[in-house]
């Protein structure tokens, strides 16, 4: 069975999941801010800005038109970045098809440090069935059609299957989960970790100092989880370990870079500047401290991360304070 679907965000992760589905068979609607490029992407069946040598199959259209998107579609998958979740949420909410809303967006919100299901009560409604789409992924591999496996969380069965049915086939496998916050978690905090991995790479620590850090970063993820009701088992998964992995040891990853950047003296503006694109783990690092913070969960990787972001810390003196660090129980 196929559906029609819209897909809100056409960066690279949100074109890569609209290919996938239209290679599903499904009709999808791929939205984006920007009406020249949605011509662009109609006339030359390519994202020419993120995914330019992937061309685009033909049940996928994009459109610069909110309610042209929306209208009579079976599913909507928003895929933006965390910080204008929010906002579009906001212009999402009169015209959403019935009550439920699926998201691959991973992230907490900056401010707030909310997670993004409890953004998507406060704008659609506490009524609204939420899914999160998240997992070891990077957009261009998944656009290729290369081997990829996701987790589709929601604690409504018939939610979550419902997107495991539309994404799952050929090359990449889809998996239910009924945990929505551990998921989230998972997905959000990875981002900060590939950052601190990426600077610890990128100053020469090794294999080692990487596995470590790994390692004590999962621990982290797991304790912010676990104070926020996820089921630990979740960490050991595709959207915990598996996203970390990935994330922390690939250069792919966008996080990863920053990381490698600052460690080779650029300041923060100009490692995010020199991807082009939004790195999660920037923002993402704010949210994560004031959670932590707020909830009492010890996080050092995560805090170190924080303060070089936004807080000017010299990455050297930032490592070298977590290496100094007092020795400690394992588990």
């Amino acid at each position: 069975m196929t559906d029609t679907l819209a897909v809100l965000g056409a960066g690279s992760w949100g074109t890569a999941l609209a290919i996938a589905l239209a290679r599903r068979g499904h009709m999808v609607r791929l939205w984006t801010l920007a009406p020249g490029d949605a011509a662009s992407m109609n006339a030359l069946r390519v994202n020419a800005q993120f995914l330019p040598d992937i061309v685009l199959p033909p049940p996928l259209t994009a459109t610069a038109d909110l309610a042209a998107a929306l209208a009579g579609v079976a599913g909507v998958l928003v895929v933006v970045p965390s910080s204008g979740f929010r906002a579009v949420l906001g212009r999402l909410a009169p015209l959403l098809p019935g009550r439920e809303i699926a998201w691959a967006t991973k992230g907490f919100e900056e401010d707030s440090g909310k997670l993004l299901h409890q953004v998507a009560a406060e704008e659609l409604g506490s009524d609204v069935r939420c899914v999160a789409v998240s997992g070891p992924s990077f957009a261009a591999e998944v656009a290729l059609g290369l081997p990829t496996a996701v987790t589709v969380a929601s604690p409504d069965a018939q939610a979550a299957q419902a997107w495991v049915g539309r994404l799952h086939g050929g090359s990449l496998r889809a998996y239910r989960s009924d945990d929505l916050i551990g998921v989230q978690v998972g997905g959000a905090v990875k981002n900060v970790l590939a950052i601190a991995a990426g600077i610890a790479d990128g100053i020469g620590f090794g294999a080692n100092a990487r596995a470590a850090l790994i390692t004590r970063g999962l621990a982290e993820v797991q304790r912010l989880g676990l104070a926020l009701g996820a089921q630990r088992d979740t960490f050991l998964g595709l959207s915990g370990l598996g996203d970390l992995l990935l994330t922390c040891t690939d250069n792919q990853s966008r996080n990863r870079r920053v990381g490698l950047a600052l460690a080779s003296g650029k300041t923060v503006q100009q490692a995010v500047d020199s991807l082009g694109q939004v790195a999660e783990g920037v923002v993402t690092a704010r949210g994560v401290q004031r959670l932590a913070a707020r909830l009492g969960v010890n996080m050092p990787i995560c805090n170190a991360v924080y303060r070089v972001l936004h807080e000017q810390k010299d990455v050297r003196e930032a490592v070298q304070e977590l290496l100094a660090r007092e020795p400690s129980a394992e588990l």
